[in-house]
């Protein structure tokens, strides 16, 4: 059966190029042959090409250039090189100028049909993860499931208006991806984005980080000083994890919220500003508003439009491109190539219901690309993964009672190693023994 894809053959010696035609033939691959990078250009600037396989040492101008001048000119275009002359050095070079991989001469009949499988799978995958990206025109959200499709136009209608914007999702889900997409497609890109993590800056510091200080408002106040708020003047000011938010902060935000206007700590009189406000969480506001530990004046002011940032088990179809995504970036930092991943590898990471989501999904692809030669397989993923996390009922379940779940899998998967289990779990020991003890 003949394949749609056209394959370039370069190399000076006649008779390897002739077999290598005679394979590829014999595959179903419609293929086109140059002696010369000279005739290769010409052939490229006429023909479309889906696979270049180009010999190293040639006369006048060599494999390298030739493979430089595509990438250059044809970036999505794999690279696949054969080479007689073996050198460790020359491999690398030429995997660091854009080939995917290379064949030393002789090879076999299998081996050139791995390769060309492996550069055209390639290209494949560079195709739906850029086709992904120009379709949804928001930065890396990348994913085709039905649940991205609806977050992403809802991004739409908001991006060119200051609505308040509320958005949740368990923790590693994207919410700070989500707030940037809305902040940098919108008419007000050019305006300040300013990121705040409520959870990460002390409780008696988070009031004058947000609204600034005026000088003697408390010791060590020297000075008059803006705050966050002012900072975002114009833009979007993003409040990450407002849940940790003490009470006095949130009676401020309101104020805020309601009457666009800020108040600096020690100032008796307010200035007016002009701030988008989106905020995110991954704690449940209605159980802490029950508790009264959040408002719930303030809630209803912040939900005016509600995006929900979906896990990751609930759409699996978006793993191979988000995967695909890492392997790509991890590949070209650590290895100077792009890694694959084998058919087992695939599966397990399509079985797996990540708790920790795309962050954990990253992490997992990070390691496994450190630690792998040129394909990931099982052996180079966690024991987590062997370990399906089902979680029934999840409609009904709270966050802490999904976190308790997926702490005890680690744990168990380490044999009660707390330290690896910290490691896996992306935080410290320290915290780690909190919540195994509550």
């Amino acid at each position: 059966m003949l394949h749609k894809e056209n394959i370039l053959i370069v190399d000076d010696d006649i008779n390897i190029l002739e077999l290598i035609q005679r394979h590829l033939h014999s595959l179903g691959y419609h293929t086109y042959k140059a002696v010369s990078v000279k005739e290769a250009v010409a052939i490229l600037r006429d023909t479309e090409i889906d696979l270049l396989i180009t010999d190293l040492k040639m006369p006048e101008v060599d494999g390298f250039q030739l493979i430089q001048f595509v990438s250059e000119h044809y970036p999505n275009m794999p690279k696949l090189v054969v080479t007689g002359y073996p050198s460790i050095q020359d491999a690398l070079s030429a995997i660091k100028s854009g080939a995917v991989d290379y064949l030393v001469k002789p090879f076999t009949k299998e081996e050139l049909k791995q390769g060309v499988l492996k550069s055209l799978s390639a290209k494949s995958k560079r195709k739906k993860i850029t086709e992904s990206v120009d379709t949804n025109r928001y930065n890396e959200i990348i994913g085709e499931s039905q649940l991205i499709k609806n977050v992403l136009q809802i991004i739409d209608r908001v991006k060119d208006n200051k609505a308040t914007i509320f958005i949740s999702g368990e923790s590693g889900t994207g919410k700070e991806l989500v707030a940037r997409s809305i902040h940098y497609n919108g008419k007000f890109s050019r305006a300040p984005f300013i990121a705040v993590n409520c959870g990460g800056i002390p409780e008696n510091l988070l009031e004058s980080e947000l609204f600034g200080y005026v000088k003697g408002a408390f010791t060590g106040a020297n000075e008059d000083r803006d705050g966050f708020f002012q900072a975002a003047e114009g833009g979007t000011i993003f409040l990450d994890e407002i849940g940790n938010a003490p009470l006095s902060v949130q009676t401020r935000l309101l104020r805020v919220l309601q009457e666009k206007e800020v108040m600096k700590v020690g100032e008796r009189k307010s200035e007016k500003i002009d701030v988008r406000v989106i905020a995110a969480t991954n704690s449940d506001l209605k159980e802490m508003i029950g508790k009264e530990t959040f408002r719930e004046d303030l809630f209803y002011r912040l939900t005016v439009v509600e995006i929900n940032v979906p896990p990751l088990r609930e759409r699996k179809e978006d793993i191979p491109l988000l995967a695909d995504k890492f392997l790509f970036k991890y590949g070209n930092e650590y290895k100077d190539r792009y890694v694959t991943l084998d058919s087992d590898a695939q599966a397990l990471l399509q079985r797996y219901d990540w708790p920790g989501n795309i962050r954990e999904l990253e992490n997992v692809i990070q390691r496994a690309v450190i630690m792998c030669d040129r394909t990931i397989g099982v052996k180079d993923l966690p024991e987590t993964l062997k370990y399906k996390i089902d979680f029934p009922d999840s409609d009904l379940l709270s966050l802490k009672e999904m976190e308790k779940i997926y702490i005890q899998k680690v744990l168990e998967a380490t044999n009660n190693n707390q330290t690896k289990a910290a490691e896996i779990l992306n935080i410290d020991r320290k915290t780690l023994r909190g919540k195994i003890k509550e």
